[in-house]
């Protein structure tokens, strides 16, 4: 005996356009990325630089320690962890470093043999 399901619809036949649906709506809300516990802007040795601290994938709101700063500077991103280091948070990938113990005034600096220091001065919030 042969089936035949003429013009009768699968049962799971709306599942797969109902998914692509979601998939496109929320979609783009993925593709954006985690927003920013905070942005700053600054002047780095005479080039923009824009901070932005993120918090960690299962760390609670505020600045936790799986917390990461992505840095944008003379077309560079740099994506630095924080530290475990007490008192202010910094953060580090072992070449680039970065604290704003003074807001007005973060510390920048770079290890290539040498430790150079960049000189960096706030400039406005985002």
């Amino acid at each position: 005996m042969e089936r035949s399901y003429g013009a009768r619809p699968l049962p799971m036949a709306w599942l797969l356009p109902l998914l692509l649906s979601l998939v496109l709506l929320v979609g783009p809300a993925w593709a954006a990325g985690p927003e920013p516990l905070q942005q700053e802007k600054y002047l780095c040795d005479g080039d923009p630089l824009l901070a932005q601290v993120f918090a960690g994938a299962v760390d609670a709101p505020g600045i936790p320690p799986g917390a990461y700063v992505v840095l944008n500077w003379r077309g560079v991103n740099l994506q630095l962890p924080r530290t475990n280091n007490a008192g202010t948070p910094s953060y580090t990938d072992g070449r680039w470093w970065w604290r704003a113990a003074d807001p007005q005034h973060p510390e920048f600096k770079q290890r290539r043999g040498s430790t150079l220091t960049y000189s960096c001065q706030w400039q406005s919030g985002p």
